[in-house]
């Protein structure tokens, strides 16, 4: 088998591993396997393709990860309830307390909670702040 061929296969490995496990944390292995099969075009010496795999490996983790994870973070990018409802504003369809109250957004019905001690009126506009199970939790605009 020739090396290029090898660091080919051990970026696949690390790509099937990162599509299983999304942490972002094999694609960088991945990387560095593709870059030094590329890098095994041109130098044959094995010792020097491991420094190599292992230089690829440190480098992505410190420049391609936190750019990953910090678009992996923005707000645009989630999904979900925390990406698709919370931060969002919503209208009141039911007055809302502690205890009972509805809202609508997207053209659906949630059951909502205030945590304050008055009660919001409907038709007022309101903004999710987090939900627990199907219910979520509001806070005066």
């Amino acid at each position: 088998m020739l090396l290029w061929e090898l660091f080919a296969i051990t970026g696949v490995v690390f790509l099937i591993l990162e599509i299983l496990v999304p942490m972002v944390f094999f694609l960088n292995f991945a990387v560095a396997g593709f870059l030094t099969a590329l890098l095994s075009l041109v130098i044959t010496d094995v010792v020097t393709l491991i420094f190599a795999f292992v230089v690829f490996s440190l480098l992505s983790i410190l420049l391609i990860r936190p750019l990953v994870l910090k678009h992996k973070s923005t707000p645009d990018n989630q999904t979900g309830i925390e990406g698709k409802y919370i931060g969002k504003i919503a209208r009141v369809i039911e007055p809302i307390n502690k205890y009972k109250g509805a809202i609508t957004i997207y053209d659906e019905r949630w059951e909502a909670r205030y945590e304050g001690d008055e009660e919001i009126p409907t038709g007022s506009e309101i903004r999710i702040i987090r939900n627990e199970s199907l219910v979520m939790y509001v806070e005066k605009l």
